[in-house]
């Protein structure tokens, strides 16, 4: 990579494959066409997520979308068939696009390896379970942690659960764990002060609705995006309704790349540009005519655009000179002027 600024963006297809192979393999090609560096999947079943028990301690009762729901039912409907992950790996490959996962449990990432699963991302409801993050963490592969629901001891001991592994290769994502998340929740500032406070890259996973956190995340240092993307809203699902569609997926892509030409990097060099424009900047010119012999004062000498004539940093040094012959009204002042 260059040393240009670039964001690494995730498109996450989570649950929004319809449970259609052909879906999830089209949602690829327009993750590549919308020009995201990376497709994220979720691997897991159902039975390694939760427990197949219909009690209210494993209904969801939050006020969420997926009120109402028991666990195991909405794990089973979003979950992406394991049989598929190959072709989807592959696909990716073939179109450039970085193709990774979040395990579950040991077993997805027993079989993640299987498939030289490049990257291993940690989800939200996840950073609590440190024996998983330190199995991952010893394939050796560069972690994505997302912090939703962490504490800063849970963020902690995740990051020194990783290094005890030997893996330091650890970006930490803010992330608000609401489906979608509002605005006012966001709190994007925790970007900037993670990277202060553990050391690591840092980056956001993003619920709200919209493109506007992603852009400002950048802004504020962000490396890593992720966002839920969607083939089609009307193919339905669990995440479809806080997700993006490929326009304005590629939207957001778009102002993020801006965002880092925007950004640049601190610069104080004179470059061609620079020096152009600056012919437009102040110097000294003579305002009125002037009689050899004549005082340089205030009255006949004036800092004014363009750029031709002394730096007005030498005014005072000019202002009691005399003339050393006669010189005309908007004639740019010169050493060789005084006598």
């Amino acid at each position: 990579m260059d040393n240009k600024p670039h964001t690494f963006i995730i498109a996450e297809l989570s649950a929004n494959h319809g449970n259609n192979l052909e879906i999830a393999l089209e949602t690829v090609r327009a993750a590549k066409r919308s020009g995201a560096d990376a497709i994220k999947l979720q691997t897991y079943t159902a039975d390694t997520i939760t427990l197949n028990v219909k009690s209210d301690l494993f209904k969801i009762q939050q006020g969420t979308h997926w009120d109402g729901l028991y666990l195991y039912d909405l794990y089973k409907d979003a979950s992406l068939d394991w049989a598929w992950h190959k072709p989807i790996f592959e696909l990716a490959k073939e179109l450039g696009l970085i193709c990774f996962s979040s395990p579950f449990d040991f077993t997805a990432v027993d079989f993640l390896e299987t498939l030289n699963c490049p990257i291993y991302k940690v989800a939200s409801f996840e950073i609590t379970d440190i024996a998983l993050i330190g199995y991952i963490a010893s394939k050796g592969k560069p972690m994505i942690i997302s912090t939703g629901i962490a504490e800063m001891e849970d963020i902690q001991l995740a990051i020194e659960t990783c290094r005890a592994a030997g893996n330091h290769d650890i970006t930490l994502l803010q992330c608000t764990s609401a489906y979608p998340a509002e605005p006012e929740d966001a709190n994007l500032l925790t970007i900037p002060d993670l990277k202060e406070k553990f050391n690591v890259k840092t980056g956001l996973s993003d619920h709200t609705m919209g493109i506007e956190a992603p852009i400002v995340a950048v802004a504020l240092g962000a490396k890593v995006i992720e966002k839920h993307f969607i083939l089609n809203k009307s193919i339905g699902g669990p995440d479809a309704h806080f997700s993006l569609e490929e326009t304005e997926f590629k939207q957001m892509v778009d102002s993020i790349r801006i965002t880092e030409k925007l950004l640049g990097a601190p610069d104080y060099s004179m470059n061609n540009k620079k020096k152009k424009s600056r012919t437009f900047s102040r110097s000294l010119f003579l305002s009125q005519p002037i009689k050899k012999g004549d005082i340089f004062t205030n009255y006949n000498v004036r800092s004014v655009r363009p750029s031709t004539g002394l730096h007005p940093k030498f005014l005072n040094e000019v202002l009691g000179k005399y003339a050393k012959s006669d010189f005309e009204a908007g004639l740019p002042l010169d050493f060789d002027m005084f006598e």
